[in-house]
């Protein structure tokens, strides 16, 4: 019997009683987004889910519009809790001249080559973002991170890293350098899922060693 789910269900959690759970999706197929990339097994809840993609990607990215100058690029295994969103660069105004209103949004032609802000937001793989985060235009976050609910994150976040607070900094690491380097170095979540499935009791239990053994 297999252990994770259908990657390509769109409800991964079904209820006691047989029925999905539908405020939580696999964001690779709740998504159709061209500015948004998802790797397999991500998932977001919402305690008021949309009901269709175009809601989804409305409600985590809501300035990311088709054909942004920017991206927004989410590993595989991400963990998204009710009322995160990101903040991507598109939503930025250009801050170099007397006035920071828009107006090339409000006219077509002038729209189009409109960027004061075009960085890629990225997070990693095998990320937990807590309840109500916010994540900023340009976030770098590293695999294996957890956010604290409501945190806000800018700026580049390390790999096993948890982090909190408004602006989010790091509190703690989870493993020592050397793990660290260990884990990114097997990069479980690239295996195939016979593989992850097999070593599922190394990833709960904290057994890197064994992890290490299953390697495929």
């Amino acid at each position: 019997m297999s252990v994770l789910p259908d990657p390509d269900a769109l409800h991964p959690i079904v209820l006691p009683d047989g029925t999905p759970h539908a405020g939580t999706v696999h964001l690779s197929s709740a998504l159709d987004h061209p500015n948004i990339e998802v790797g397999a097994f991500s998932y977001a809840s919402q305690t008021d889910s949309p009901d269709s993609a175009d809601g989804w990607a409305a409600r985590l990215a809501p300035y990311l519009y088709p054909g942004a100058p920017d991206r927004l690029v989410i590993g595989r295994y991400c963990q998204i809790a009710s009322g995160t969103v990101f903040v991507t660069a598109s939503a930025n105004h250009a801050t170099r001249g007397i006035s920071t209103y828009p107006f090339p949004v409000f006219s077509p032609d002038r729209m189009r080559g409109y960027a004061p802000d075009a960085r890629d937001t990225v997070v990693g793989h095998d990320v937990w973002l807590g309840m109500g985060v916010m994540v900023c235009p340009g976030a770098q976050i590293g695999s294996g991170v957890i956010v604290g609910a409501g945190s806000v994150v800018r700026g580049t976040v390390p790999p096993y890293a948890v982090v909190q607070g408004n602006p989010a900094r790091v509190v703690r690491m989870r493993f020592d350098e050397r793990d660290i380097a260990r884990l990114l170095e097997l990069a479980w979540w690239d295996w195939p899922r016979e593989a992850v499935e097999r070593a599922i009791p190394a990833l709960e239990g904290g057994d890197l060693t064994e992890l290490e053994r299953l390697r495929p």
